[in-house]
């Protein structure tokens, strides 16, 4: 394993979508005051972890709290379009509650994780899954033996969950994905392994927002990340 990647998967800081648990997909949002604080916090706790790289979605949410990594770190942010968040077409800018009363058939399909459903506009499941997966696994390849961060979305951190466990792409989630988490993760040639997830003790007891349970209680297919 001396040739393994070591990932430190993170989550973006919260926006206000996240609080009003309405899609964002792959429009633009900023952080939030609470997001800029944890972008700093989470910044602070990978400083002395020995990176020797960080990546990281283009979109704003996900390069603001990089920035603050790469501030931290001293090192170059490298922005990659293989890590947005799934593009979630008609769905992107609308909460739940509104998704499921104006597309209740296609919410229905979403709920299910129906792998080869995607949004009018947007991308299936299984697309999406392919997409940011490979394109983690390409930049952890680029980096045998170092150790790097990778920070996206919460889509991303679902789906680098999955591949690292093994746990099928309709299976139902029982794992965190909250805004700020910092998830570790191995990377061979023989794929990821999971090593630990959802470490937000650096957040001091701040919310660290999941939003995507759905009104059941059970894990929702959706992300607002």
């Amino acid at each position: 394993m001396t040739d393994a990647t070591r990932i430190l998967a993170i989550r973006h800081g919260e926006t206000a979508w996240n609080v009003d648990t309405r899609i964002q997909g792959q429009l633009d949002l900023p952080l939030n005051d609470v997001g800029r604080w944890q972008a700093e916090q989470v910044a602070r706790a990978v400083a002395s972890e020995g990176l020797h790289a960080v990546y990281s979605s283009d979109l704003a949410r996900a390069r603001e709290t990089a920035e603050a990594v790469s501030r931290s770190t001293g090192l170059p942010l490298v922005l990659d379009t293989g890590l947005r968040e799934r593009a979630f077409g008609v769905f992107q800018g609308r909460t739940f509650a509104e998704i499921e009363a104006e597309w209740p058939d296609a919410a229905m399909r979403w709920r299910k994780r129906d792998p080869t459903f995607g949004p009018d506009g947007g991308e299936a499941l299984a697309q999406f899954y392919d997409r940011c997966v490979a394109a983690a696994a390409r930049i952890a390849a680029a980096h045998p033996g170092e150790t790097i961060a990778l920070v996206a979305h919460g889509g991303v951190m679902d789906c680098l969950y999955r591949a690292a466990t093994r746990v099928d792409l309709q299976a139902p989630r029982s794992w965190l994905l909250g805004n700020a988490s910092i998830n570790r993760l191995l990377y061979t040639p023989e794929g990821f392994t999971l090593v630990g997830w959802s470490d937000t003790g650096h957040l001091d007891g701040a919310v660290a927002r999941d939003e995507t349970q759905d009104v059941s209680g059970s894990s929702r297919v959706g992300h607002a990340a």
